[in-house]
């Protein structure tokens, strides 16, 4: 079970990264954030870096970037972390990465998820994942919440993150 972190801003600039000594390498990028209080964060994506509904995230596009907490990183300014999931911000939608138990509540017991009949359920790569999507790690995406807790709500996508 991986302990998924967040950071939400304005892209600020998007450059290909260093993967070695021979330069920069296009199938990475460094993408930049800064937040509404100044703070900057620096996504490394990668091939594998997983994009929300497959968006394609330009400068002064409103971002969230999703990143394994548990995974070490560099002591450098500004942070700088392995993009595993990216989404552009929707007033209409929300997104959430995390770990799901048997009862699809959240690892910080904060959103519990009713599936419906038009809950699109798939994997990473599209396809779709035809066991149940409980004790995994998840992409949750979806709209309004009750005000209890655990917030509830049916979401209209959920992607099964199988790599993790």
């Amino acid at each position: 079970m991986s302990t998924f972190g967040s950071f939400n801003g304005v892209v600020t600039a998007i450059s290909d990264f260093w993967t070695g000594s021979q330069g920069p390498n296009p199938c990475y990028k460094l993408m930049s954030l800064q937040d509404m209080n100044g703070n900057v964060v620096n996504f490394v994506v990668t091939p594998n870096t997983y994009f929300v509904d497959q968006a394609m995230i330009s400068i002064g596009d409103i971002v969230i970037g999703f990143y394994d907490a548990n995974t070490p990183v560099p002591l450098i300014y500004p942070p700088q972390y392995q993009a595993i999931v990216m989404a552009r911000v929707s007033q209409n939608q929300n997104i959430k990465v995390d770990y799901f138990n048997g009862q699809l509540i959240s690892s910080d017991g904060m959103l519990k998820l009713n599936i419906a009949p038009f809950t699109q359920i798939k994997q990473e790569n599209g396809q779709i994942f035809t066991a149940n999507p409980a004790n995994r790690n998840l992409i949750v995406v979806y709209g309004p919440t009750t005000m209890s807790i655990p917030a509830q709500t049916t979401p209209s996508q959920i992607i099964v993150m199988c790599r993790f």
